[in-house]
């Protein structure tokens, strides 16, 4: 990442190809001044935004997702050019982001409109109504491991709801961002409903001062806290969507073979820079060696710049690499890989690396596994629990996989696969601890962004009133008999 002088803004920087170091883009670094106006072109935006209505969202939105699907073609290419990862990765992403538009448009309606609520004994002459309203401007910053499908998960559900969004997409990941923000505006050119800006850490500082109604993050655990602290200057409340340090278990009773193809794709894929990725395994004393033996054999047949890209972020490259060395260290073995050529990091699977080193205990993001040998399903749960991460995480068990996933201390769990949550639209998506707090996805996911609203509507008026200083003693003691009569039995 270089930082430029440019002729029509005061700097300009570039997104560059993390294989070949290729200029993708120049974009400008955009300033406070430039937040703030694109927030007050936002602010009526959304009022026009709002006014469409249900089914004028939803039809926007589904003509969207057409550009989306027609065009993927031209948006995975730059996917794979400004992120690395491969054309294949590239499409499935889309499809999930796809997916997740159609499905937040088709069901605002149902989850957020106005609905009956039962008044209660006490409330019996009102009428009761709940409906979810929007917040007005969302300000979004997303992340560039997933930088269509995971800001998707924030920005769709945020229009769906009746919002507009300003999107600050990662600096390493800004062009992807733009050709999302120019689709969009094709099919809403009316107003500046979904806008973009661009720049470093201090333009998405900028946007959480900026005056929006709510921030969605995703990123490091690390930024997310200086998200949060400049959002607390102006009570603007956030949605966190921080790493993970997740773990997959392997019972008595599990299909070996599977459970190491997906700890292989939960591991590997993305080079490993996945936020609910695998990145520790617990197989139970029974089936160890053999899925050890499993997975290090389709570990051997991964190639790094074939079946996954180069690390995107340069800065991983020394994070991953100090993680493995103080496995091997401390008594680890690398079955497979350790090596790192460039940022091109080889599928690497680490045996006897201690519970308390940091390829353990913290997020690597990268295509690294270790694995742990354990007495049983329940000490497993135990280990897989011992962090302070609480994102997602994988069981394969014939037939203790719903009491363990229930278990685990994670937002998302998947029985006999990996990361299948991610793709349900309907799921929330989201962790605890320092994975973060909030959901995105499904009906949570769309609540996030709107404020609730109660009405009541008196239907008649009782002819003992309640709510009034002309209450008198009888009532009061009519008022306790019926309080006993409705709640004080055993």
């Amino acid at each position: 990442m270089t930082l430029t002088a440019g002729p029509a803004t005061a700097a300009t920087f570039e997104s560059l190809d993390p294989a070949t170091g290729a200029v993708v883009a120049t974009l400008p670094v955009q300033g406070e001044d430039d937040v703030r106006a694109a927030v007050a072109r936002a602010r009526e935006a959304a009022a026009w935004w709002r006014g469409l209505g249900w089914e004028g969202r939803k039809a926007r939105l589904d003509r969207w997702k057409g550009v989306l699907a027609r065009r993927a073609g031209e948006l995975s290419e730059l996917m794979h050019r400004e992120n690395g990862k491969p054309l294949s990765d590239a499409r499935l992403e889309i499809g999930l982001a796809v997916d997740h538009i159609a499905w937040a448009g088709k069901h605002a309606p149902k989850v957020l409109g106005p609905r009956r609520i039962p008044s209660g004994m006490m409330m019996a002459n009102q009428a009761a109504t709940l409906e979810y309203q929007p917040l007005g401007v969302i300000g979004v910053i997303g992340p560039w491991n997933y930088p269509v499908f995971t800001p998707m998960g924030s920005i769709a559900y945020a229009l769906a709801a009746g919002n507009a969004v300003v999107f600050k997409p990662s600096e390493y990941t800004p062009a992807v961002g733009r050709w999302l923000v120019a689709t969009f505006a094709e099919i809403v050119p009316e107003q500046p409903v979904l806008q973009l800006v661009t720049g470093l850490g201090d333009t998405g500082a900028a946007l959480c001062r900026a005056g929006v109604d709510k921030i969605a993050f995703t990123g490091s655990a690390r930024t997310g806290k200086k998200v949060m602290a400049a959002c607390a200057e102006t009570l603007t409340p956030v949605l966190m969507e921080c790493g993970g340090k997740d773990a997959l278990i392997v019972d008595d009773d599990a299909d070996v073979d599977a459970a190491a193809t997906a700890a292989l794709w939960g591991g590997m894929s993305n080079a490993g820079q996945t936020c609910i990725g695998i990145e520790r395994v617990y197989a139970t004393d029974k089936v160890y060696d053999s899925f050890v033996a499993a997975l290090t054999e389709k570990a051997g047949r991964v190639q790094a710049g074939r079946e996954y890209g180069p690390i995107t972020m340069p800065g991983q490259v020394d994070i991953i690499r100090e993680h493995i060395a103080d496995a091997l260290a401390r008594g680890g073995r690398a079955l497979t890989g350790g090596s790192i050529n460039g940022n091109l990091v080889e599928p690497t699977v680490l045996v006897d690396v201690p519970e308390d080193s940091r390829a353990v205990t913290e997020e690597t993001f990268g295509p690294t596994l270790t694995v742990a040998r354990v007495r049983d399903a329940d000490e497993a749960v135990e280990r897989a629990n011992d962090t302070t991460y609480g994102l997602a995480g994988a069981v394969f068990s014939a037939s203790r996989g719903m009491e363990l996933a229930q278990r685990l201390n994670s937002g998302m769990t998947s029985i006999n696969q990996v990361i299948a949550f991610a793709g349900i639209p309907g799921l929330p998506f989201g962790g605890s601890g320092d994975s973060g707090f909030g959901r995105i996805h499904g009906e949570d996911g769309l609540k996030e962004f709107t404020r609730a609203k109660s009405i009541t509507r008196q239907k008649y008026a009782l002819p003992v009133p309640l709510l009034s200083f002309d209450r008198s003693k009888r009532v009061d003691a009519l008022l306790g008999r019926t309080v006993r009569f409705l709640h004080g039995r055993s």
